[in-house]
């Protein structure tokens, strides 16, 4: 322990605590003012602020209960990932490294799936968000997918040359 420089620990530490917040503020946002995001769902999945292109409108999604599922399943992700960020920030003041990789690789990797898989490949491609002046969340989901990739890299980085050279 004694070789580790104090700086990669403390910057993933930083990090994965800025990302466990922020994504609780958003669970907690959405659980809050329930009605917000969820126009944001519904407009998105019914593909209604698109160019109405016939090729694509088969996709969309106009049933309410569906729409309404589909967001709940997503506040739920997001809290189970605020919940990982958080216990893996908690790992690291505790300098429990190891696991605190894991979590925050567990963590960071659902964010990515949500925001990359979920916002940008599904909601901005799929159902052409990208076509939307209104509700056009890409340019969020992109931050978000960003961001994560920043911590899951700092938070797995070699902290010294005994790390490095450790099989894991």
């Amino acid at each position: 322990m004694a070789n580790i420089p104090r700086t990669l620990p403390l910057a993933a530490t930083a990090l994965t605590a800025v990302l466990a917040l922020y994504i609780a503020l958003v669970a907690l946002g959405n659980i809050t003012d329930f009605d917000s995001n969820q126009q944001f769902v519904h407009h998105v999945l019914a593909m209604d602020t698109t160019f109405k292109d016939d090729d694509l409108m088969w996709r969309a999604i106009t049933n309410t209960g569906v729409q309404d599922a589909a967001y709940v399943a997503i506040i739920a992700w997001e809290t189970v990932a605020a919940l990982v960020l958080v216990y893996a920030t908690w790992l690291w003041i505790r300098r429990d490294h190891t696991p605190a990789r894991r979590m925050t690789t567990y963590g960071t990797l659902m964010l990515m799936l949500l925001f990359g898989a979920g916002f940008i490949a599904i909601g901005g491609e799929w159902f052409a968000m990208w076509q939307s002046e209104d509700w056009n969340g890409l340019d969020a989901a992109t931050r978000v997918f960003l961001l994560s990739g920043v911590v899951l890299i700092v938070a797995n980085m070699p902290f010294g040359q005994a790390e490095a050279t450790r099989p894991q």
